[in-house]
């Protein structure tokens, strides 16, 4: 991401004790085509990396808001025919990152413009409500621009999960 690799990890160092992007235990991510579509094989994805971490008790939290960050990376953050124009080299890209205690997903996408929260009072509404979704069911959000080679921004959510042996209060939380 951008000229190193902690970029988009920066803001994930503000309240919490200090983080090495290094000490990831595991990292995966994918390249998603500028199609609707991406959001499903986003989903199938994320299934199979918690799956493989022994997380897939988080799939449910965590798919909702990689399908919110892809779908919004999708429908506002791509230019007009984007589709037809980046079908060699696929304009959105997952990351999933894995700490003892954190787990981050992030979406990069060639954008500039900073990811907008609708008012969360309106829920007849049929769209608007996915920061909303993704502030609810994640820990915390936020956003980087991207420097150097890669432009546009990443869109990220943190978990936290619980320390190996806690136990994990009703929620999952």
């Amino acid at each position: 991401m951008g000229t190193n690799g902690s970029t988009m990890l920066e803001p994930l160092r503000q309240g919490l004790p200090p983080l090495d992007p290094a000490a990831v235990s595991n990292a995966a991510s994918c390249a998603l085509p500028a199609r609707y579509e991406a959001v499903r094989e986003a989903r199938k994805f994320t299934r199979r990396t918690l799956d493989q971490w022994e997380l897939g008790d988080r799939f449910d939290d965590v798919c909702l808001v990689v399908s919110e960050l892809v779908t919004n990376a999708l429908r506002h953050a791509l230019p007009a025919g984007a589709q037809r124009e980046c079908e060699q080299v696929p304009p959105v890209r997952l990351h999933l990152m894995r700490w003892t205690e954190r787990l981050v997903c992030a979406v990069r996408d060639p954008s500039h413009d900073s990811p907008v929260a609708r008012d969360s009072d309106d829920f007849s509404a049929e769209s608007g409500r996915g920061l909303f979704l993704v502030d609810s069911f994640s820990d915390s959000w936020g956003w980087q621009p991207l420097a150097g080679a890669l432009s546009g921004k990443v869109v990220w959510a943190l978990f936290l999960l619980p320390a190996r042996g806690a136990v994990v209060g009703a929620s999952g939380k």
